[in-house]
């Protein structure tokens, strides 16, 4: 295929690279990609063919700079698979998953570009390289070193039928969650079933029945997580059990979509994999190039935070049976009861109403009235919205990014809306990684899966789904303001537990006052969030941190249970829910009426993510965040010159420092876990 019938082949002409997708289709993917492993092995064989001795420049920036076609199609498909995953482009990435991991391992385990690695290494400290070469020297020799190359060949060879073979399952635990979790989407045949959610929510699951050819109905779509946004809404009990069940049991039925075998396998290939590279287990593997450096370091903070947590999940618990009580329901609190209750009692203790406030939480108001209005008083950024460019999908929204001098500086491609061709969840994805070697400016992408609105009626968001606005575009930021060399430093390439500390941090935006005056507006009215009810919103914060804290440190633990596995501990599938229970029970958060955040049949973050051993990253984070929380409040919230520093020291320089030096540089300390206790009531 010609590079002008295929537009992959060749670079974009369009501004900052942005993927032609008016001219892609499915077909181009496969060639591109093909074209791309071979273009990329031929830089390769021509780094290792070099008479030279090895140099920095003949062999690390020759390697950093290869691959530029590969990564470009690869970018594309990848985003794809997330955010519009037809049928075609689920076999595609089927068949090429195994590919890209044995092209992976081909380059990692060349013997002779090893070798001229491991001679610079051997002789780094007397190259005389700039700091940001220095790291990427170091970097480069770790990831080789990590990837096998200093295995024997009987021992590699073993290695790339792993690595192959786990890129498959990953794949296929992805494609059964996905299309189960259609299936298991709850059809109610009766609007009075939905009492208590909004006329939005009751619009879209009629809507989502219409699509799906159950005219006259209502169709409620699963959220990625165990609990169910819904249900803090929905009256009908039975209701909220069929929801909380469907949730529950998605690839756990023992269909075609079933998951068991397929994450069982994933664990035990992993085990295999830790120990033929020297490591006792998964885990091991994984937090050793972490910032936490040990899965014990891992481990012993959740298991630090779990019994407090555990302890305020059940007194919340006894709170919320109180109340069932008083209201003489006559059961007792199970977990489809807990959202539905929690709200009634947090409307009561701060007179709080979610469906009161949605009015004032408009899409439109907080994308750019509160999201990018921050930006702009943190960084001097503006947006502008681009209609003449091509995107994916038709609901896809791209702007153009602008530094405050006015020079262009990237775009940001806003995917907000639920469709069956989207995962669950909210994520940030590149389409372009900033590079100032390679000349590229970024690309970034934010997905959320808010249900659309009738046609001609307002976007409103719960404070929840606002927060995740803002979280999301904390990644976004640290794609947009990377200002790195090497394109394996940009954005968010850092470290798992280092990567959430950004997005977390541009989560305190939400709440503050100045910022939430800008877009908390009532979409008909235009009439400001009233000051008492924002305050209230504010002190509200804290309620619930019990479950929450629970449901996420059990998905947590869970995560490290399954990864502290050794080879041999086998688990076979039908015993996957006997190893939960017991792993849960063992970590003293097994709370019949909190169950983990994600059961392991759908969780999606380590069996076909990148979080696999690294779940406890989100809270790890949460220590540098809630340390950089009280830094910005102590200098005046979101100031230019607060945001610059935050810029310089963090967002800007990615993956090319240690990213604990980053942060003493930006804190001027080591971080204290004591503001992470305080905001989640765990310092009992």
């Amino acid at each position: 295929m010609t590079n002008a019938a295929n537009p992959l082949l060749s670079p974009s002409e369009l501004p900052y690279g942005l993927p032609p997708f008016d001219r892609i289709a499915e077909e181009h993917f496969l060639p591109a990609i093909e074209a791309g492993m071979a273009e990329q092995l031929a830089e390769v064989a021509e780094i290792t063919a070099n008479p030279r001795p090895p140099s920095f420049a003949n062999t690390v920036l020759a390697l950093e700079r290869s691959g530029r076609l590969l990564r470009r199609a690869s970018l594309v498909l990848a985003n794809l698979t997330s955010a519009h995953a037809t049928e075609g482009i689920r076999e595609i990435r089927a068949t090429v998953a195994p590919l890209l991991a044995a092209h992976q391992d081909t380059i990692h385990l060349d013997r002779r570009l090893f070798e001229r690695i491991e001679d610079l290494a051997g002789r780094r400290a007397e190259l005389g390289l700039d700091a940001e070469s220095d790291w990427l020297l170091h970097r480069c020799h770790l990831e080789f070193r990590r990837a096998g190359a200093g295995l024997d060949a009987a021992e590699q060879e073993r290695l790339r039928e792993l690595n192959t073979e786990l890129s498959e399952l990953s794949t296929r635990f992805q494609d059964n969650l996905l299309a189960d979790t259609n299936e298991l989407a709850v059809l109610v045949t009766g609007e009075d079933e939905l009492a208590g959610l909004s006329a939005d929510a009751v619009a879209a699951a009629a809507r989502a029945a219409e699509t799906r050819g159950e005219h006259g109905g209502y169709v409620l779509n699963l959220a990625l997580p165990t609990a169910q946004p819904l249900l803090a809404s929905l009256a009908d009990r039975g209701l909220r059990e069929r929801v909380f069940t469907a949730s529950t049991s998605r690839a756990n039925r023992g269909n075609e979509y079933d998951n068991t075998g397929v994450l069982a396998r994933i664990v035990a290939l992993r085990a295999e994999r830790a120990a033929l590279l020297g490591y006792p287990d998964h885990a091991s593997y994984v937090i050793a190039d972490e910032t936490a450096g040990t899965a014990e370091a891992a481990r012993d903070m959740l298991h630090r935070l779990a019994p407090v947590a555990a302890a305020n999940a059940a007194a919340e618990q006894a709170e919320l049976q109180r109340r069932v009580d008083a209201e003489g329901a006559g059961f007792e609190v199970r977990p489809w009861d807990w959202a539905y209750y929690a709200e009634r009692v947090r409307k009561a203790r701060f007179d709080i109403d979610e469906a009161e406030l949605r009015p004032y939480f408009e899409l439109e108001r907080v994308l750019v009235d509160g999201v990018f209005h921050a930006a702009t008083l943190l960084y001097g950024l503006t947006f502008v919205e681009r209609h003449d460019l091509p995107v994916y999908h038709p609901e896809v929204r791209v702007f153009e990014v602008f530094e405050a001098d006015g020079s262009g500086l990237g775009l940001f491609l806003g995917d907000y809306y639920a469709r069956d061709t989207k995962r669950g969840g909210a994520w940030m994805n590149n389409f372009v990684e900033q590079s100032g070697l390679l000349g590229e400016r970024p690309v970034v992408t934010n997905n959320l899966n808010l249900a659309r609105p009738p046609e001609g009626e307002p976007t409103l968001l719960t404070f929840d789904e606002v927060t995740t606005a803002f979280h999301e575009f904390g990644h976004a930021l640290h794609g947009l303001l990377s200002a790195v060399r090497y394109p394996t430093f940009s954005g968010a390439n850092v470290p798992r537990d280092f990567v959430e500390f950004p997005s977390q941090v541009n989560e305190m935006w939400a709440l503050w006052p100045e910022v939430l005056a800008n877009y908390a507006r009532h979409h008909r009215t235009g009439e400001a969030l009233p000051g008492e009810v924002a305050e209230r919103l504010r002190a509200a914060q804290s309620f619930g941190q019990g479950f929450h804290t629970t449901e996420y440190l059990a998905a947590a633990l869970l995560d490290q249970a399954w990864h502290a596995l050794e080879p041999g501990e086998r688990i076979e599938p039908g015993e996957v829910e006997r190893f939960e229970a017991e792993s849960l029970a063992k970590a003293g958060v097994a709370l019949p009426a909190v169950p983990p955040r994600y059961r392991s049949t759908y969780f999606a973050h380590i069996f076909s993510g990148g979080y696999s051993a690294g779940y406890y990253s989100y809270i790890w984070s949460e220590v540098l965040d809630a340390e950089s929380v009280e830094w910005f409040r102590a200098r005046g919230g979101p100031t230019r010159e607060n945001g610059d520093h935050f810029r310089r020291e963090l967002l800007g320089r990615g993956g090319s420092v240690d990213p604990m030096a980053a942060f003493r540089a930006f804190l001027g300390r080591d971080p204290d876990i004591a503001p992470l206790l305080r905001r989640r009531n765990l310092t009992g």
